[in-house]
């Protein structure tokens, strides 16, 4: 009774880990999981107000499909703020999460068939919203040597003429990577010369770290009109309960999302949209302050990671992960495979970690350091542990 479409969904590595860590902590083990996907900051209390009031002054009922316009006007006034690129109200779509704007765009842009290019490693989410959307996504593995980004050579050999789309994630999850403006430059002019979209998750701008500076490929010229930007208030204002995201875009295609958005979830939720509106017009002190523990703890967990025998990493600019190389440490302990060295860690030093083959990437693993930086040290000592112990045999 099952459609072809969920059929062909992957099964999620990340969501096997996390029940067997719950499983394991139901039985009173002590596991530590460093496969958090959220800050684990509370989001502030002047935000938490803001909700507080809205509800009590009756902003509990329905709201535009596309978001309230006190949203809309203030995610263009971050926007102008932070990219100095002017918006209007019709180019705006507040959505459940940014999650949902990406879906509810995948949905919006394709056609059975057509190809959106997907840079490797990806977030877990990318390949199956595209499936779940009739389009094919087409994998595009980059590598260490440049920096987990796509080359210029590599970016045309995977455009066909069934290309709609190329998907941007700056910085990066899993790798905390960032795009320079060169980089960028390079990436415009090849969209610019097939006629693709291209849609530039920017969820991570507001968490960098060591002096980068992020920059949006729409703002360079001729890509405003062919970029779909995606961001919202989770990670940078520690409100990922909340669900709100937003896309930003070409007209007619905001226009097909926010209609298409009207028949699935109506709304966003009304409450969430006021306290967004305050977490925004209250500028980016909260969100810097935050930052700064982020690279702290960055600093420590970094130095502390490459001393693991068998482990490799490249140095993160953005995000909260860490996507070390540990297909030589799964091999020093026995196994021909990281997800296998991953199960094994799991249930003998009682770490979480995610393995790298749900981003596209098999010989990684990602861990995060948006949790107690003493307790990352702990399962980092652990991980070293297994290993050594492993490599003793």
């Amino acid at each position: 009774m099952l459609s072809k479409r969920v059929q062909q969904l992957t099964p999620s590595t990340t969501l096997a880990i996390t029940a067997k860590a719950k499983a394991l902590r139901e039985e009173g083990q002590d596991i530590i999981g460093l496969g958090a996907g959220e800050p684990d900051f509370n989001t502030p209390e002047f935000i938490i107000q803001a909700a507080f009031a809205a509800a009590e002054a009756g902003d509990t009922k329905y709201t535009p499909s596309g978001g309230t316009v006190a949203l809309k006007d203030a995610i263009i006034e971050k926007t102008r703020r932070d990219l100095w690129v002017s918006y209007d109200r019709s180019e705006v779509m507040v959505a459940s999460g940014a999650k949902h704007a990406l879906s509810t765009l995948f949905q919006a842009i394709l056609d059975p068939g057509d190809e959106v290019i997907v840079p490797a490693p990806y977030w877990v989410s990318y390949p199956e919203q595209i499936k779940l959307s009739d389009g094919v996504p087409v994998i595009l593995e980059t590598t260490e040597a440049s920096r987990f980004k796509v080359t210029r050579d590599l970016l045309e050999q995977h455009i066909t003429p069934k290309t709609k789309a190329l998907v941007l994630n700056s910085p990066s999850n899993p790798t905390g990577m960032v795009y320079t403006k060169e980089e960028l430059e390079m990436v415009a002019e090849v969209a610019i010369a097939h006629n693709l979209l291209v849609i530039s998750d920017e969820i991570y701008e507001k968490l960098l770290y060591n002096g980068v500076t992020h920059l949006s490929i729409a703002t360079l010229p001729d890509m405003r009109e062919r970029t779909v930007i995606i961001n919202g208030v989770s990670k940078s204002h520690a409100m990922t309960g909340w669900r709100i995201g937003y896309a930003i875009g070409p007209k007619d295609i905001i226009s097909a999302m926010t209609n298409l958005a009207s028949h699935s979830t109506s709304n966003p939720t009304s409450i969430a949209q006021a306290a967004s509106v305050a977490a925004y017009a209250e500028g980016d002190a909260p969100v810097e302050a935050m930052r700064v523990v982020f690279e702290e703890r960055l600093e420590q967990i970094y130095d502390r990671l490459i001393q693991i025998p068998g482990l490799t990493c490249l140095k993160p600019e953005g995000a909260f992960y860490l996507f070390p190389h540990a297909l030589q440490a799964a091999k020093m302990c026995g196994f021909s495979n990281v997800d296998d060295w991953c199960t094994a860690v799991l249930s003998e030093a009682k770490v979480a970690l995610i393995p790298g083959s749900g981003f596209g990437a098999p010989e990684y693993v990602r861990l995060s350091y948006a949790t107690d930086p003493k307790r990352v040290l702990e399962a980092l000592d652990r991980i070293e542990g297994f290993i050594t112990a492993h490599t003793a045999v």
